[in-house]
């Protein structure tokens, strides 16, 4: 690569880069060296706040291909034929680790999807679970303060994390998810992933239905065990990151088929939980898989920082003929995840390669830090006006419709709704086999082993009630490698 100019970032062409100067060989350093500042200035200027969750994490291009008709259930344009495509970018992660925490931790794994369409960016944020812990976004804070570190000792606690857990038993089925081999998948290829809240889908005929996103994994399921995970934590820190760019540099692309569960208003008023319920899953039987697309990943950013680092994601950007749904959960993060990259990356974060939408866009947001003017130049900043001709475009008229009450109150988010005990219980049984059932039982008393302090006792009996009212099978060989002496009252209490 010849005839280029080491220049400073201004354009300015210099010649030293690697002395700086000084009065007389070994005298002071002037301030007067703009090499030796800028280079200063900006180096310690190269990194950004980190996520408080999803921290650690990596991502690819690819595109996203419509193999399936899914038109009666939406008009967005991306799912208008069948060959259909776009380009897209995915992030995983894990979730409480911190930026330089190992890939294999025991954590759910985040799998966010940011889909280029030519009516906008669609972010689909999920995780490799169709559940989370939690149904509503105002406990979010504290439920994450239990899986980070200790203020006092800077340590992660498993007090904390079971004693949260045993008080809110809305988590029971995502911790028997967390607490299986899916909680450390074999890097991020062979992990489904999911979209995780109820969404809606409006079609041409305005007609609305609930959908829930799955993704399956194209190379299949493979999981650590507990042991193997530890011991990559110290082998190989980035296992996940390697695994993915090994992969695709090698041009083995992974690939996940997409589908949909859908369901009719009508089923969803008629439905034995409540629906938008983050903590449940759709049965299968009920709700069947309906097959939409394909996706594939073949990139890996040419820069980590510009591309995954600064990757910004949020639910809120939704295409025409898709929607929101009454997700408690969902809700909250409408907030906070832009909140979030407006504080982390900046109130431009969507002006960056990554972020951006490559195709034409028109608004009146103006200004800010890293304010790109390239689009708007020096037209109007305010609506309506007489000269730039943008219209407000008819047919994305959004979805009108009733609400069940008018009433507002702080609603008990578990009132009529407090089955937290069949679907996890169904779990163990149904969907998992004897050696998953076993691994699973190892690995909450390896975890559960780590509760100390005056309330342990206390903790770990909360805790077991939850698994004898999930299974009195899972509650007593829990108990039994926990050394606990289980009485009929304890087993009586669970059942009530």
């Amino acid at each position: 690569m010849e005839g280029k100019k080491l220049t400073t970032s201004a354009g300015n062409p210099y010649r030293n880069h690697q002395d700086s100067q000084t009065v007389g060989m070994r005298g002071p350093v002037l301030l007067q060296d703009f090499v030796l500042q800028e280079n200063l200035a900006h180096f310690v200027r190269e990194r950004i706040p980190e996520r408080i969750v999803h921290a650690k994490g990596t991502g690819a291009y690819g595109k996203f291909t419509v193999t399936h008709d899914i038109s009666k259930y939406t008009k967005a344009k991306v799912f208008s034929n069948i060959g259909n495509s776009c380009k897209i970018f995915i992030r995983f992660s894990t979730v409480g680790g911190e930026k330089g925490s190992a890939d294999t931790e025991r954590d759910p794994r985040g799998f966010a999807i940011k889909f280029y369409t030519e009516d906008g960016n669609w972010d689909l944020v999920g995780n490799n679970t169709p559940v989370f812990f939690i149904k509503d976004a105002k406990k979010f804070p504290d439920f994450i303060h239990t899986q980070k570190r200790l203020p006092k000792t800077n340590l992660k606690s498993a007090t904390a994390m079971w004693d949260f857990w045993g008080l809110n038993p809305e988590s029971l089925h995502q911790v028997l998810i967390l607490m299986s081999d899916r909680g450390t998948p074999f890097g991020y290829r062979f992990m489904h992933g999911f979209g995780s809240h109820t969404f809606s889908m409006i079609n041409a005929e305005n007609e609305r239905v609930w959908v829930k996103f799955h993704l399956k994994s194209k190379q299949g399921i493979k999981n650590f065990t507990h042991e193997e995970a530890i011991r990559m934590k110290g082998e190989n820190p980035d296992f996940g990151q390697q695994d993915l760019v090994d992969a695709i540099e090698k041009g083995d692309f992974p690939k996940w088929t997409m589908y949909i569960q859908v369901m009719t208003e009508e089923q969803a008023q008629e439905f034995r939980w409540n629906p938008f319920d983050v903590t449940k899953v759709w049965f299968h039987d009920e709700f069947p898989l309906i097959e939409v697309g394909e996706l594939e990943l073949n990139e890996i950013p040419v820069n980590y920082f510009a591309h995954v680092e600064q990757a910004t994601f949020s639910p809120l950007n939704l295409v025409n003929g898709i929607s929101f749904s009454p997700d408690k959960m969902l809700q909250g993060r409408l907030f906070s995840y832009p909140d979030a990259h407006r504080y982390r990356v900046g109130v431009n974060s969507h002006l960056l390669e990554v972020n951006r939408c490559p195709y034409q866009t028109y608004n009146y947001q103006r200004d800010g830090f890293m304010a790109d003017s390239s689009n708007y130049q020096d037209a109007p900043n305010y609506f309506p006006n007489s000269f730039d001709g943008i219209k407000p475009d008819e047919s994305y008229q959004d979805f009108e419709y009733d609400l069940d009450s008018a009433r507002v109150a702080n609603f008990n988010r578990n009132e009529n709704d407090d089955d937290h005990f069949t679907q996890p219980g169904l779990l163990y049984t149904k969907a998992m086999n004897q050696e998953e059932r076993e691994h699973l039982v190892h690995n909450i008393v390896q975890s559960m082993q780590g509760i100390s302090g005056p309330k342990r006792d206390e903790i770990i009996n909360r805790q077991l009630c939850h698994f004898f009212r999930a299974n009195i099978e899972l509650g007593m060989k829990i108990a039994m490698q926990l050394q606990v002496n289980i009485d009929a009252n304890m087993i009586n209490h669970a059942k009530s």
